[in-house]
């Protein structure tokens, strides 16, 4: 199946200015040991930020990414999980909301491992971080080797894979389950709207929503929203963020969580490899998670993946680029690639016909193009889809999605993310992982051949 493509994009910015801009991004947003997703809103380090952010620093700095994996990791908790959120002691409390005081880790997350001397969030975000980590090694081997960034690496993300198939395998299939809207990373998407129906919200005067400062109402989740997440976040901390046992009213298999999860244990087997240990086992995970997820995600009628909910029962109708993105995953059925491709270039996603993939389908009554997961387009999603793209053989309809991703990335001061018809920017601007991104898909483009260096201007440092 060939895709012959004419995308409307927006103009073009010179592949150097864009360089530059990116890197200055980056260096702007690094606060000495990890990059923040932006200054304003999101003054923290978030996970699956870092992971994106590693991928694209490894192009300025393969020491700053390295340090932006290891930093994340140093915030471990001892039954697997990395936190989506490690908080910056030097922040002050109100600038972010649910702030370090509200989730309580080293306290209410003690018996089931939280660190004591860094403050995190009990949740959890997809797992991008061994594809991550090895990206970084690929970029500079002999420095890697030198540094010994693998064999520290190694423990945590094989601890951290153990977390996901062990003690969130709550569906008995295999596959890792998420608890809260924001760990799948697509917080308000209207895939959520059944689930959360389950949620009383916590009441409207016991929080401060801070997100609302730095970014535009129409542009962010709802109160009401707001409200069912606060409560599920408080329910989970109150029980000691325990897992198995508990009773979740919101638990969730998701497709690009686990697609990533299958993509990273393939890295964690090349990691094992590298590092001396047993590839075999992280090769036969990703095959039986890969089966799983073809098994209890994948809808024929719908031509893509679905998301199931553990609690309810049953696969959620709701269709979310979440769904395209096992893309990514190597070895599908050729038949379930056609399909994936068939329904990404339709009416609902358009690829191809707009500037970029939206975040939910188009064709829905709940699609919004300016309201955060609930319709605009993502530049990590829209990344991870010409991965998965160029994987398959669609090269053509690849360099055309990454040529649209970089004249929107150019256009918008790397927005947190963009109106997909138009690719104006939505969200924060001089985000992390546009930027980093960004930096990631000129390494590959034509021109990627410039060796002009940057210089940090904040701390001289040559990258």
């Amino acid at each position: 199946m060939t895709l012959l493509l004419e995308t409307p994009v927006p103009a073009a910015v010179d592949d150097l200015t864009l360089r530059r801009s990116a890197a200055r991004v980056l260096f702007t947003n690094w606060t000495g040991g990890s990059t923040v997703p932006s200054r304003g809103l999101y003054p923290h380090q978030w996970s699956w930020d870092s992971a994106f952010i590693a991928i694209g620093l490894r192009h300025l700095s393969v020491r700053r990414a390295q340090r932006e994996l290891e930093t994340l990791v140093g915030a471990q908790w001892a039954d697997g999980r990395i936190p989506h959120i490690v908080f910056n002691p030097a922040v002050p409390l109100d600038a972010y909301f649910p702030s370090p005081d509200f989730w309580r880790s080293s306290r209410d997350g003690a018996a089931v491992g939280a660190p004591a001397g860094i403050e995190t969030s009990g949740i959890v975000q997809p797992p991008v971080h061994a594809l991550a980590a090895w990206l970084v090694h690929q970029a500079d081997p002999e420095a890697s080797h030198r540094r010994g960034f693998l064999p520290r690496m190694y423990g945590h993300l094989a601890a951290w894979h153990d977390y996901l198939t062990g003690p969130r395998n709550l569906g008995g299939r295999g596959l890792a389950a998420m608890v809260h809207p924001w760990e799948p990373g697509m917080d308000n998407s209207p895939c959520w709207d059944g689930p959360l129906q389950r949620v009383e919200p916590a009441a409207a005067g016991s929080y401060r929503r801070a997100d609302l400062d730095h970014g535009q109402p129409a542009e962010r989740p709802t109160d009401l929203d707001y409200g069912r997440y606060v409560r599920l976040a408080t329910d989970y901390r109150d029980s000691g963020y325990a897992d198995k046992g508990s009773r979740h009213a919101f638990a969730v298999e998701d497709p690009c969580v686990n697609a990533l999860l299958i993509v990273s244990e393939h890295a964690l087997a090349r990691i094992a490899a590298e590092t001396g240990a047993d590839p075999a086992p992280h090769e036969h995970r990703a095959t039986r998670l890969t089966e799983a997820l073809v098994e209890r995600l994948w809808s024929p009628d719908d031509g893509m993946f679905l998301c199931r909910d553990l609690v309810g029962g049953g696969l959620l109708a709701e269709r979310s680029v979440a769904g395209l993105l096992p893309l990514i995953v190597p070895g599908l059925p050729q038949d379930l690639v056609d399909a994936l491709i068939r329904t990404a270039t339709g009416p609902g996603f358009r690829l191809g016909a707009i500037p970029m993939v939206p975040s939910y389908d188009i064709t829905r009554p709940a699609f919004d193009p300016s309201r955060y997961w609930r319709g605009p387009a993502w530049f990590n999603t829209n990344w991870l889809l010409e991965r998965g793209l160029r994987q398959y053989g669609q090269v053509r309809a690849a360099d055309r999605l990454r040529t649209s991703i970089l004249a929107a990335a150019g256009a918008c001061d790397f927005a947190e993310y963009v109106d997909p018809f138009t690719a104006q920017a939505r969200g924060t601007r001089d985000f992390g992982w546009t930027a980093a991104l960004t930096l990631d898909l000129l390494a590959a483009a034509p021109s990627a051949g410039n060796t002009s260096r940057t210089t940090d201007p904040s701390s001289g440092e040559r990258t």
